[in-house]
């Protein structure tokens, strides 16, 4: 089928006329391939504000490994970890931009039906497995944090022994707050609606911010009890002070483990399988709408990142640990509600990434079936219980999000857009040849080149009895 172009004097195939319309902003909500009906929820029309759309996207950029960046910080350095920092935030915001690129084309917001278009029913296959590989490891990633600090926490308030009272066991608390807190805002229909609980989490990890600078300046160098040079006159349970010869930052820093920490950058930036379902539901889409959305997202987050890696560096230096809440005292009662906080944000954060998982199934198992509350709410529950039996039965379940995140992660910011761009862009308009096309394919490349270093190196800590650090 032909379409006339009105600024040429000629024909152009669909692809091309709604490459051409994307590229002025205009993005067709209802189109879908000649001959087959649009999905059901691309009829939605989106309600959700410019501004709760960044606070859902920014939310689902902010991941737990927020409290490992001092410590990538201190195998890279300052000057050469912010540098890759800005490199990462940069990529990310490109991979954005060629999902959004191929979305205008074709008229379809979800990760899944682009994999189809691009590579067929088993491309839809693909993404769907990863995007739900993926986002259940972060899920379960961000109960682990609430089974091992929530008891820590409530028994500090109470004054209580957290391993002697079965009422502040973590598995149990766990269920609870899925139960109590997660489960009712898992089954709201609309992402949008998360837009107020998303501003609440990321202000809670701001006042972690804050509180992280607040120390350096209240505390100084603080270093380890077997690094001390002058002991403390303190209580016993405060960091150890003192003159050390280790309070000295580094502007660039290579050794063993850098090559391990700079692929958990990268991925502290994976938000791509909530792009779409954020897009769909943006009021007034378009993409330059959307790529602002996805742009201010990033840089909010790059200045966050940056600011705790730094403070958090120039407080511990060498001696920081991969979980930086772990450095500052237990009986700190400042230490005490950011560790609070942080609970409150992760478990905020954990509908957000339930929704791609339930979106993608749903493309998956019920194309084109209609909205469902049975079915919208039986998904939410297997999803919630799976990660509950993982997070209860399975001690080592990081080593696996660690294979998880390795190669989801590359996948979904690297590999997946770049492969969409190239097979879904007319030739007519971008030939095979052309320079965004030679971009996207070495930024595929890129992501290979991720992946296999990530995993090699994974494998090596393996091989050696090397802890490292995970995380979202």
């Amino acid at each position: 089928m032909e379409l006339q172009d009105p600024k040429i004097n000629g024909a152009l195939p669909a692809g091309a006329v709604g490459y051409r319309q994307e590229r002025e902003g205009f993005l067709p909500s209802h189109s879908a391939a000649p001959g087959r009906k649009p999905a059901q929820f691309m009829d939605f029309d989106g309600k959700t504000s410019f501004g709760m759309s960044v606070f859902n996207l920014s939310n689902a950029i902010m991941g737990s490994g927020i409290l490992g960046l001092a410590y990538a910080m201190a195998h890279t350095g300052v000057l050469f970890f912010l540098a890759l920092l800005l490199c990462i935030a940069l990529l990310s915001s490109y991979s954005i931009h060629l999902l959004l690129t191929c979305a205008g084309v074709v008229g379809i917001r979800a990760y899944e039906q682009l994999g189809q278009r691009a590579l067929g029913p088993a491309g839809k296959v693909v993404v769907a497995a990863v995007i739900c590989l993926h986002n259940v490891g972060a899920m379960s990633s961000y109960l682990f944090i609430i089974k091992s600090e929530l008891p820590l926490v409530i028994g500090t308030f109470l004054n209580m022994d957290p391993e002697g009272d079965w009422f502040l066991k973590g598995n149990l608390l766990i269920i609870i707050v899925s139960v109590l807190i997660i489960l009712p805002l898992a089954l709201m229909r609309h992402l949008g609606y998360l837009g107020y609980t998303s501003g609440l989490s990321l202000t809670c990890m701001l006042f972690f911010l804050i509180s992280v600078i607040y120390k350096k300046f209240q505390l100084g160098c603080v270093i380890g009890r077997n690094e001390t040079a002058t002991e403390s006159k303190g209580p016993p349970d405060l960091p150890l002070q003192g003159f050390n010869r280790s309070c000295e930052a580094h502007m660039f820093t290579v050794d063993s483990q850098m090559f391990y920490t700079v692929p958990i950058m990268a991925f502290a930036f994976v938000c791509h399988p909530e792009v779409l379902p954020i897009y769909t539901e943006l009021y007034r889409p378009s993409k330059r709408r959307m790529q602002a959305v996805a742009n201010v997202s990033i840089g909010a987050m790059f200045c966050m990142y940056g600011l705790t890696a730094t403070f958090g560096y120039l407080t511990f230096y060498s001696s920081v640990e991969a979980e930086m809440l772990h450095m500052y005292s237990q009986k700190d009662l400042l230490i005490l509600c950011v560790r609070l906080a942080v609970l409150l944000a992760v478990t905020l954060t954990v509908p957000v990434v339930l929704f791609p998982i339930r979106r993608a199934l749903q493309q998956l198992l019920f194309p084109s079936k209609a909205f469902s509350w049975p079915r919208h709410v039986a998904i939410a529950l297997m999803l919630l219980v799976l990660v509950n039996v993982l997070v209860i039965c399975v001690p080592t379940i990081r080593d696996i999000f660690g294979v998880i995140g390795s190669t989801s992660a590359p996948s979904l910011i690297f590999i997946l857009p770049s492969i969409f761009y190239l097979r879904i862009v007319p030739s007519e308009v971008e030939p095979i040849y052309s320079w965004p096309k030679i971009q996207a394919l070495c930024f595929g490349v890129l992501g290979v080149l991720f992946m296999a270093i990530s995993l090699g190196f994974m494998f090596a800590n393996w091989a050696t009895g090397q802890s490292h650090v995970s995380g979202h």
